[in-house]
């Protein structure tokens, strides 16, 4: 059966599907404000955009274990991508706030589903020896399809106006579905086991919540001393330790969380989780360093950040045959020791450091994600039998949305909070200077946290090593 898969075609139709459902996480960010004035919606409301498509990916990547066993590639495939098309062209055609909003959120359907098969349907095709390769491949689409999200986004809407943001979409959408009928093939197999309702409540309150949650308290004045917030995380917080109880009792669970056992598969997710948190608030943090004390233009500032997304994705595949030739440990020990050096830097930025620093210490930091992140993620997964490569995928897809919202929050929480400290201990009167200097105060002190996190991710690299799973299979392509 292996031999009469054409895993080169199967992994053309992912890239094309994944490309253009992973370009609208940022697509609309550019856009956001234009549409608060087209709408006539205020900031709080128009952020749900991005938030909302972020908290419904969280929510549904737990179930994708569930569906990827009740359902075939090719329908799991085309399903997904075709909820994708129908939210896209509601959004295009969108009259109305509510109408753009309903389509965005069919649109993080159809995207919170593909990764999670993707990712499986590849653990499957192909065997660990060259799965670094082919998820750095597969890496290159992740990571360059948002990273050239808010320049492309800005040309559209500059030029055609927003609807085009939706409506370019269309035709490449509908393409990959007709290119998957064609090409694509079933790998693995339908198990159909038992649902668990209770399982799913559990995890969409608990996902949903702390994605709110943490989202709301880096949007909000008050942070985490609201009582709404705290609210919202603690029944959050009580769902998940409840869903991952009832999940060790379950013969059939929805999200096997057994796999943590594995120790290469618990370590890499740790520094998973790490990497995502320090590139998610970098992206937002640096942004507002740039445009605030610095002063640059929303433009300019994303312009600044280009080459180091850019060089992310594209040296995806690069990390990926060099893990294949010389396994994780020769990449991720140097990539933290980056990482720590980088943020070292960023915790002692000031309005005179060169701008052209700026840009070669932020290429450093997104070389150094490069090296850590897919290594870590794929080799451990390669630890897992294949019987749990469902729920690996689902639990390390699922923490993605989870670290950016907790990243995002902590370190603007920190750097608000610092900066409001260091303006109501001045007694003189408060400047534009005086602002910036405590917008350098406030990033400092973030830093000081992310310099937390990358010493523990260092430690935690020395302890990274190959994995091969118990059950790999020799013949698998």
């Amino acid at each position: 059966m292996e031999s009469k898969i054409n895993s080169k075609a199967i992994l053309i139709t992912f890239m094309i599907g994944a490309f253009f459902a992973i370009l609208n996480e940022t697509l609309l960010n550019i856009a956001l404000t234009e549409l608060m004035e087209v709408f006539g919606v205020k900031a709080p409301t128009v952020q749900w955009l991005a938030t909302g498509f972020m908290l419904v990916m969280g929510v549904l990547m737990p179930i994708s274990a569930l569906l990827i066993q009740w359902f075939t590639t090719r329908q799991m495939f085309i399903g997904v991508m075709t909820i994708f098309l129908f939210g896209t062209t509601i959004a295009a055609c969108a009259m109305n706030f509510p109408m753009l909003l309903a389509g965005r959120m069919i649109q993080a359907v159809g995207t919170g589903l593909l990764i999670p098969v993707i990712m499986n349907a590849l653990l499957l095709i192909y065997k660990p020896e060259v799965r670094g390769k082919i998820m750095g491949t597969f890496g290159l689409v992740i990571m360059f399809a948002p990273a050239i999200g808010p320049t492309l986004s800005g040309v559209i809407v500059d030029t055609l106006g927003w609807r085009w943001l939706f409506i370019t979409v269309i035709p490449f959408s509908l393409f990959s579905i007709l290119f998957a009928w064609k090409y694509l093939q079933n790998v693995g197999e339908v198990t159909r086991p038992g649902v668990d309702v209770l399982s799913i409540v559990l995890s969409s309150i608990g996902i949903a919540g702390i994605v709110y949650g943490f989202s709301s308290a880096g949007e909000a004045g008050e942070g985490f001393t609201s009582v709404k917030i705290l609210t919202i995380i603690t029944v959050s917080a009580v769902s998940l330790v409840w869903f991952v109880l009832r999940q060790l009792k379950l013969e059939e669970p929805l999200l096997d969380v057994r796999v943590f056992k594995y120790k290469s598969y618990a370590r890499g997710v740790v520094l998973f989780i790490i990497v995502i948190m320090a590139m998610f608030a970098s992206e937002i943090v640096m942004p507002m360093y740039l445009q605030g004390p610095l002063g640059y233009s929303a433009k300019v500032a994303g312009l600044l950040l280009l080459p180091g997304a850019l060089l992310n994705g594209l040296m995806s595949p690069v990390m990926g045959s060099l893990f294949d030739k010389y396994g994780p440990r020769k990449l991720i020990i140097p990539g933290t020791i980056v990482l720590t050096g980088v943020i070292l830097f960023y915790s002692n930025i000031s309005q005179d450091t060169p701008i052209w620093l700026f840009i070669i210490v932020y290429v450093l930091l997104m070389l150094s994600i490069s090296a850590i992140m897919m290594p870590a993620q794929t080799n451990a997964l390669n630890e897992l039998p294949k019987n749990l490569y469902p729920h690996g995928t689902a639990i390390s897809n699922t923490l993605q949305p989870v670290s950016g919202a907790l990243g995002v929050s902590v370190f603007v929480s920190i750097m608000t909070q610092s900066r409001e400290s260091y303006i109501n201990n001045h007694t003189g009167t408060v400047t534009q200077d005086v602002m910036n200097d405590a917008m350098t105060y406030g990033v400092h002190h973030a830093y000081w946290f992310a310099l937390a996190l990358a010493l523990a991710a260092f430690i935690i690299s020395l302890f990274i090593k190959k994995a091969v799973a118990a059950d790999v299979d020799a013949e698998s392509e």
